[in-house]
């Protein structure tokens, strides 16, 4: 139904090492989703602090994986969260703005 595809850091060309600001602006300039683990809230450029400074009505939302060590090993977990992200991506405009969604 929609072709979605995961990509990696060094698939996109961004050092391991890029703090948040830089991906979050990666990721919208490139009209990407961010799916990440849940991310600390500390610093300039913490995930956090970059969405409250330049989220705007028509950012992709970041969503965050609420257990990630959870969903490598409870397979319902695992499915619940494919199914969320499944929903958000087929209606990604109803989120835009929104800047996280937990998932499952």
């Amino acid at each position: 139904m929609l072709p979605i595809r995961f990509m990696t850091f060094a698939e996109l060309g961004l050092p391991i090492a890029s703090d948040d600001r830089i991906i979050w602006r990666f990721a919208q300039a490139n009209q990407m989703i961010l799916l990440t683990a849940n991310r600390s809230m500390k610093g300039e450029d913490s995930l956090e602090q970059v969405m409250r400074e330049e989220n705007t009505l028509t950012s992709l939302p970041v969503i965050t994986i609420g257990n990630a060590n959870r969903l490598l090993t409870d397979l319902d977990y695992r499915d619940r969260c494919v199914e969320r992200i499944m929903e958000i991506a087929l209606d990604i405009d109803d989120y835009r703005g929104s800047r996280r969604i937990f998932v499952p």
